[in-house]
């Protein structure tokens, strides 16, 4: 601090002179702060909501007329947590949303920093996404990995709409500061190699997903879970498929990870906290930080989990109800 901030503390006559002193120069006095810095256990306000795949789909049908992905870049509709001022953010670390492409669309070459994946709701022979040069089929059920930095573009050269989730770690990205962003000049990439969509590391097909979870334990409850081995290619999140028979139950207590489901097949009934909402294909639904919940499925039904409770373990900021911190 210079003279004259030494010369105003002098001047002094009240803690309440102290502090528009400290105000004016960016200090706060710890004793008096806007608001606590430190509680007793996790508090957000993130709110558990779920989103209609029926409603997105018809807004972007209703917004293709209008918007091209020439002019939109993406054509996507956010699936946003109305916390403050954000309109972007699902929950605090992650992002969600439902894209369309129409027939003879593609959406341009880009990459950045952020992580990106995506849960293929319905498309057609033709649909495809260039990731790295590589040329991959957008099937219905599908879920294909783009990790950070790789270059990536979407194309429809089928005869119907196609419609993906996609699922980004951008707000994690926002909130660390390491955003970089850039399109390819040339707007399309060059087809390098078109493999085996089995054999791919960034592809876990409908059937592939399908045959691993079955012969995974059946939990209480009766469901089944299966982990994505993705950590290789996007280690800030797990992904997770459930596959809940007609009348199974899971859920969990409450923890730090904040998780985001998309249903590929079934529906069923969620609670999450203190909100109850019905899911059926499509659809997707939150579960912030601390909320616990509850899934029970009223038909066979396959739900896609995506978490980042992976970052929070690597932080060693992962708690769980059930285990509290333990003592050094």
């Amino acid at each position: 601090m210079g003279r004259n901030v030494i010369a105003d503390i002098k001047a002094t006559r009240n803690l309440d002179d102290l502090y528009k002193v400290f105000a004016d120069n960016h200090l706060t006095a710890g004793w008096h702060k806007k608001r606590p810095s430190l509680w007793r256990e996790p508090r957000t306000g993130f709110q558990p909501l779920n989103w209609r795949y029926a409603d997105a789909a018809m807004a972007l049908d209703r917004a293709g007329e209008w918007m091209s992905t020439e002019d939109a870049e993406r054509r996507n509709l956010l699936m946003f947590n109305p916390v403050d001022d954000n309109d972007y953010d699902t929950v605090r670390t992650i992002v969600s949303a439902y894209q369309m492409i129409r027939p003879g669309e593609y959406a341009r070459t880009h990459r950045h920093t952020a992580n990106a994946m995506r849960l293929i709701l319905d498309s057609d022979p033709g649909v495809f996404t260039v990731v790295n040069g590589l040329k991959i089929p957008m099937r219905t059920g599908d879920f294909l990995l783009t990790p950070n930095w790789y270059w990536h573009s979407h194309y429809n050269e089928g005869e119907r709409n196609a419609y993906w989730i996609d699922f980004l770690d951008v707000p994690l990205v926002h909130r660390l500061e390491p955003m970089f962003a850039e399109d390819l000049p040339a707007v399309h990439q060059t087809v390098t190699s078109i493999p085996d969509p089995d054999a791919c590391p960034f592809v876990f097909t409908r059937k592939r997903v399908l045959a691993e979870i079955g012969s995974q334990p059946t939990l209480p409850g009766g469901a089944r879970r299966l982990v994505l081995p993705t950590q290789q290619y996007i280690p800030t999140v797990s992904v997770t498929y459930l596959q809940a028979p007609k009348g199974a139950e899971t859920g969990a207590a409450r923890t730090t990870a904040s998780r985001i489901f998309a249903v590929t097949s079934g529906n069923g009934r969620a609670r999450v906290g203190s909100k109850s909402f019905e899911w059926t294909m499509g659809d997707v639904f939150c579960v912030p930080s601390w909320h616990d919940f509850e899934i029970s499925a009223s038909s066979e039904a396959l739900i896609l989990e995506v978490s980042d409770e992976p970052t929070l373990r690597l932080l060693g900021f992962f708690r769980d109800e059930a285990a509290p911190p333990a003592a050094p």
